[in-house]
């Protein structure tokens, strides 16, 4: 086409064609952004109206069944595998009427002392108040320092022959750097109240009283944990000292031991010690709202992403 075969306002109509046509795709861009979005809000109604039956039935089961609760991760107070967490799932499973015996599973590497005591306190105070309900600890991959100091508390414990099972001891870490801070030419500066405030201090070169001090109370510790160990145990423990040291074996070695009593998963010892296949879960959930993101699906996330992308798109 020749430069006189175009009419004069050619330019403009190519414009208007264009701006056209970046308008209907906008248009349909805020169309799916906010079909996304409402797909999304249903997404979480519909998971918050599961939650919420999921809860209520929790409270009335029906049927016999083998009561299950998890002790999963680090022992801490602020974790999903802390005291009150693992606690109230036990005494829940313990209070249903048609339990007829609980598993504790366990796989942790262990954690607070203090933390695993209660539990271990709490599932003797349960198996007191309810002499008819059989508690057993089935170790998966691992159950070792705390955990063990748990699982010592339950009528057997069993594990898979590769499960690692021990390392009853007690440990603190630490770190110093006073010739660090002497090379870099750092003068250090502390100011304390109390002759003893500022023991093990990282950049102050160690006292052995104090050492001597904080041995003594890992040593105590320690003792605690031999005793409760010996004490959930009885005869079933081997005459072997190395057993306290805080060595770690298989389940295999565990056995021979006398830290474990048989092979088994939680399956079987429901299915073939129990004898109630029918197994519901007490574990205690997360709060809502933490279990409400978790649950959120990737597809749906990704959808709402792509939803907020066109929008910001169109602004740009």
């Amino acid at each position: 086409m020749s430069d006189q075969d175009r009419s004069p306002d050619w330019e403009r109509k190519t414009l208007e064609e264009l701006a056209f046509a970046s308008l209907k795709e906008s248009r349909r861009q805020r169309r799916w952004g906010i079909f996304f979005k409402l797909l999304g809000f249903a997404y979480l109604f519909l998971l918050l109206g599961m939650l919420i039956s999921g809860q209520d039935g929790l409270s009335e089961t029906v049927g016999k069944h083998t009561a299950l609760v998890d002790l999963k991760g680090v022992i801490a107070d602020d974790t999903k595998a802390s005291a009150d967490n693992v606690v109230t799932g036990l005494r829940k499973a313990f209070e249903d009427k048609n339990t007829v015996g609980v598993i504790l599973r366990i796989n942790s590497p262990g954690g607070s002392p203090v933390q695993s005591s209660y539990i271990n306190r709490e599932i003797k105070r349960l198996r007191k108040e309810y002499p008819d309900i059989p508690l057993y600890a089935v170790i998966t991959d691992i159950g070792a320092s705390g955990a063990y100091y748990v699982a010592a508390a339950a009528d057997r414990i069993y594990a898979d022959e590769g499960s690692i099972v021990g390392s009853i001891g007690v440990r603190m870490d630490g770190f110093g750097f006073v010739d660090a801070i002497d090379k870099l030419g750092i003068d250090r500066r502390l100011y304390t109240a109390g002759d003893r405030k500022g023991m093990l201090d990282p950049f102050l070169p160690e006292d052995p009283s104090e050492t001597a001090h904080i041995q003594a109370l890992l040593d105590q510790i320690h003792q605690q944990f031999i005793d409760t160990v010996k004490d959930g145990r009885g005869d079933r423990l081997k005459e072997d000292e190395t057993i306290f040291s805080g060595l770690v074996w298989t389940g295999e070695e565990a056995l021979k031991l006398g830290l474990i009593d048989e092979f088994g998963s939680a399956g079987y010892v429901a299915r073939e010690v129990l004898k109630e296949d029918n197994i519901e879960d007490f574990t205690k959930e997360e709060d809502l709202l933490k279990r409400l993101s978790d649950r959120l699906g990737s597809s749906v996330a990704e959808a709402l992403i792509i939803g907020i992308q066109g929008d910001a798109y169109q602004v740009q």
